[in-house]
């Protein structure tokens, strides 16, 4: 939030509660952008037991806990995708994992941080507005943009 209050040369004790919200909303919409979750965190994730490899959701995965047994695999691919592999017939799986690009707001690279701030302080700006985010903040972002064309499995 010290960043967006900078922004907005105000205090960070001055709404400190919007400031939060319009901070996290900014850090959602940047995560849409970029196709990425960018503060690490824990995901759980059903996946089908059907013998083929299926893509998790969140990337870039730094970590898949599952049981080794005969049939089960993951990987994770140099892009940062997790995959996992279930044996054929058994039960579908809750598959835990953790996936962000930055352990910490301070950690991430300085365009997302910045885009991040100058979304919120601007949304802070026109709370009563329908104005258009700067441009500035997709430039920002638009590096660390990962679009998916297709889902294949990872080679084995």
């Amino acid at each position: 939030m010290g960043e967006i209050a900078a922004l907005l040369r105000i205090g960070t004790e001055q709404e400190p509660a919007l400031l939060g919200r319009l901070a996290d909303e900014a850090l959602a919409m940047a995560e849409h952008f970029t196709g990425q979750a960018l503060i690490v965190r824990d995901v759980t994730e059903r996946v089908r037991a059907d013998g083929d490899w299926h893509r998790l959701m969140a990337t870039p995965v730094r970590s898949i806990a599952l049981a080794t047994t005969p049939g089960n695999a993951i990987d994770i691919d140099a892009a940062g995708d997790g995959w996992v592999k279930l044996a054929r017939g058994a039960a579908p799986l809750a598959v835990s994992y953790q996936a962000g690009l930055a352990t910490s707001w301070a950690e991430l690279p300085a365009g997302l941080r910045g885009g991040i701030a100058r979304l919120a302080a601007h949304r802070f700006d026109a709370r009563d507005d329908d104005q258009v985010p700067p441009a500035a903040v997709a430039a920002l972002w638009r590096p660390w943009r990962r679009m998916r064309i297709a889902a294949s499995a990872p080679a084995p």
